[in-house]
């Protein structure tokens, strides 16, 4: 599944229910779920967890983009298309 797929599914999912709790509830959220994930990644989890807190926090993203009228996919491909935003490299040479 692409990036834009994956975002208009959590729309379909969640979006008038995101939306209707407003940026600042919902970005609250998404801050809970990060921490989530660095609890996880601090002790080092079970593989199965550290996924579920990935996937969490990666549709919490989504939402927030979606409640701004953000397409990650677009930005994320202009952005780093040429590699480094920086440097252009590929690997990073900053």
């Amino acid at each position: 599944m692409k990036i834009g797929e994956f975002q208009k599914l959590i729309e379909q999912i969640y979006f008038e229910k995101d939306k209707g709790r407003g940026l600042e509830a919902t970005h609250m959220w998404f801050c809970e779920e990060v921490g989530e994930l660095t609890r996880a990644l601090r002790r080092d989890d079970n593989r199965e967890n550290l996924e579920e807190e990935f996937a969490d926090v990666l549709a919490w993203l989504a939402t927030l983009a979606s409640i701004k009228g953000v397409d990650l996919e677009a930005v994320a491909a202009k952005k780093y298309a040429e590699g480094c935003p920086y440097c252009h490299a590929t690997p990073c040479g900053c």
